[in-house]
């Protein structure tokens, strides 16, 4: 009876997510017969379907979840036993995969990176873009290192460094009636634009406006600020905008940003990873460096 390889959980791994088997193949960089006679040695060994063949298509069987499940944490722990192996040389052996939300990316990241690289020269990164959950479900899974998000902890298995507060302001069309500081409480909650569903940012939004349920449904659901942004211009509506975002986003002179009446809104932005990393320590020091360059950023923000 033959041992299961780290290769073939990988591969099981892959074909659950792509749901074909040509695809997981091409993303593993093997011929399909070849993938599939690791998966057909792998479920010999099982002496159980793992995937469920549908033709073009495949999906797990009720014992296929089971078995991904537990090789997830297989995978999982191996992989910090190579980060482990790579920190003997003082610094990871790869570049580190850092995730950071939509609505912060674009804002952050042209001062975080030269930052970053200023303080931490032998660190490389490799940038990634997603989601909050999509994020969260990375790190556990250790496809990404590290994330930056803009939620309270959501998971008990990751570790956290609070890096500073992104206070928002009121973008509203430059000939509306509103002047500073707007008192959320006494705006008609129709007029608020949200982002969709899945961005952190909207439940802040929700929650700093205070909209029902029934009233979310009715306000239009964008897929970025931009887009927000060119409705309110043309006069739609209202949104709240983080102040990193600013520099960037306010450049539309038919749009005008008011400060919120105490006690305002605000997001904390946070740096998470996974709890017994061997990075845990160069995770803080990235935590800082990215603390101290919003800070920086943010104070640019607010004198423009």
């Amino acid at each position: 009876m033959f041992t299961i390889s780290l290769r073939q959980l990988h591969y099981a791994q892959i074909i659950a997510e792509e749901g074909h088997f040509g695809r997981a193949a091409a993303r593993c960089h093997v011929t399909q017969p070849a993938l599939s006679q690791q998966i057909r040695l792998l479920e010999e060994r099982c002496d159980a379907p793992i995937f469920d063949r549908l033709g073009k298509s495949v999906r797990l069987t009720p014992f296929g979840r089971d078995f991904l499940t537990q090789a997830a944490r297989v995978l999982s722990a191996a992989q910090d036993l190579e980060t482990l192996a790579d920190m003997s040389a003082g610094h990871p052996g790869r570049p580190l995969r850092f995730g950071l939300i939509p609505t912060v990316a674009p804002y952050l990241l042209p001062d975080m990176l030269p930052a970053l690289a200023t303080e931490l020269p032998d660190i490389q990164f490799a940038v990634s873009e997603g989601k909050t959950d999509r994020l969260v479900a990375a790190l556990i899974d250790g496809d990404i290192d590290m994330a930056l998000i803009a939620t309270e902890n959501p998971h008990p298995g990751l570790a956290e460094a609070d890096l500073f507060a992104d206070p928002f302001v009121l973008a509203a069309h430059c000939d509306s009636p509103l002047s500073d500081p707007v008192d959320l409480t006494r705006l008609p909650r129709e007029t608020f634009l949200l982002l969709e569903e899945g961005h952190c940012l909207r439940d802040q939004m929700v929650d700093a406006c205070a909209l029902k349920p029934e009233l979310q449904g009715r306000t239009f659901a964008a897929t970025s600020l931009a887009t927000i942004l060119e409705l309110v211009a043309n006069g739609y509506g209202v949104t709240l905008l983080p102040t990193i975002s600013l520099k960037r986003e306010q450049t539309n002179t038919r749009i005008k940003t008011l400060s919120l009446a105490a006690p305002g809104a605000a997001r904390t932005l946070r740096l998470v990873w996974r709890k017994g990393s061997p990075h845990d320590t160069l995770f803080k020091t990235i935590a800082m460096t990215i603390a101290r360059t919003g800070e920086r950023h943010l104070a640019s923000e607010i004198a423009a």
